[in-house]
């Protein structure tokens, strides 16, 4: 992107250091940059300009008066909107934990850079700028009580949408995720962010569980008989799947609809399928038996135990994004990203990489050896009705 007209600033205890970089994003066409030597001047220059906003700020981990930590924290409680990069002398390892706690803090950092800053590696994360949206662009989704949705459950405005999971090796396409939407007839297409709450907090989860398997095996049995033999996959909350009833209730769902347990997979997640539950372990090992395929979901951000891990008879291991984006840049994301492609592997699971946002991710994952890719890089979640169109154009491309 044209960066131009971006306004930058500086922040470096020494002198001669401001003035490289300075220099450097001159000779990338950058019109406007401003230093500071202190941390504390930064941080009244980020949160009350005297002039345009500053739109990236270059900041050194080792500042005086608040370091870069220091100000991540602040930016955070004033919700900036200002660009972080952060660039320092030490360890990679330790750049990556300051890149960690930014993104837990909320702040919109770019990445870090060890020093000398090399201006390749300053232009990559610059790459990834994207303007802050205007608050009259942004689209609040509006959040509903308990009342309104189980409304909405009875209905039936509550449908799937579909992602695509593709094996990277060939390109074809594998599966169908499932993901929650309802269609309300006044905010149009919602997410579980509008709704998802006020189930949970009255544990009726399993209402939208059970709308899901039932949609979402009806549009199986719809694929099929379009000519397209696809599984599809969903997430089911430990409640559900717990019910005494969920093993008979499921078979029945299947045969309504004519669909076999081999194009069915439930997602679970990490800390749910870690457990020691005798109970809830023979529920799981009887999907399996019955042929129905089983996926650990967010595998990487719970407590993995990996003895409990290996005892649960799943057939794919789906890796968070969080270790997916930025692992063909980041070094250490990277060697984490290989180790969870490595257990998959040595477990003789298949891996699946959530969030491939890029061609650069795409490739990356692709050397590494991951089974499958689902992500904006390849579709967003849509509707049933456009998964046969968006097939023929993704044979095309391929």
């Amino acid at each position: 992107m044209d960066i131009s007209h971006l306004h930058f600033l500086v922040a470096d205890t020494d002198a001669a250091q401001r003035r490289f970089l300075g220099a450097m994003l001159a000779q990338m066409g950058v019109a406007h940059v401003g230093e500071q030597s202190d941390g504390h001047a930064v941080l009244r220059c980020l949160q009350e300009p005297s002039g345009a906003p500053v739109d990236i700020a270059i900041i050194d981990l080792a500042l005086p008066g608040l370091d870069g930590l220091a100000l991540i924290r602040h930016l955070a409680q004033g919700e900036c909107a200002t660009a972080i990069i952060i660039i320092g002398a030490q360890e990679k390892s330790l750049l990556f934990a300051v890149e960690t706690t930014a993104h837990a803090y909320g702040v919109d950092l770019l990445g870090t850079i060890a020093k000398p800053v090399a201006q390749h590696a300053l232009g990559a994360l610059l790459a990834h700028y994207v303007p802050p949206q205007p608050p009259s662009a942004r689209r609040e989704e509006p959040v509903f009580g308990f009342a309104e949705v189980q409304a909405g459950l009875a209905a039936n405005q509550f449908e799937p949408y579909f992602q695509p999971k593709i094996e990277l090796a060939t390109g074809h396409v594998k599966g169908l995720e499932a993901f929650a939407r309802w269609l309300h007839p006044e905010h149009g297409v919602l997410t579980p962010a509008s709704f998802s709450g006020a189930l949970e907090r009255n544990k009726r989860i399993d209402m939208l569980d059970w709308t899901m398997l039932e949609r979402s095996v009806a549009r199986c049995s719809a694929f099929h008989g379009a000519g397209i033999p696809m599984a599809v996959s969903l997430n089911l909350a430990h409640e559900t799947m717990a019910h005494a009833d969920f093993l008979r209730d499921v078979g029945a769902c299947l045969a309504r609809h004519g669909v076999l347990p081999d194009y069915v997979t439930f997602e679970i997640t990490e800390s749910a399928a870690l457990t020691d539950d005798a109970g809830f372990l023979e529920r799981m090992v009887r999907l399996r038996m019955f042929g129905f395929g089983l996926a650990v979901d967010d595998y990487g951000t719970g407590a993995s135990n990996l003895q409990l891990l290996a005892r649960v008879p799943f057939t794919e291991l789906k890796i968070d994004r969080s270790f997916v984006d930025g692992a063909s840049k980041r070094r250490v994301l990277g060697t984490v990203l290989s180790s969870c492609l490595g257990l998959a592997r040595s477990l003789e699971r298949k891996s699946v990489a959530v969030g491939v946002e890029t061609r650069q991710d795409w490739d990356f994952l692709q050397g590494l050896g991951c089974t499958y890719a689902q992500g904006y890089h390849i579709a967003k979640p849509m509707p049933a009705e456009n998964i046969a169109g968006w097939m023929e154009e993704w044979r095309q491309f391929f």
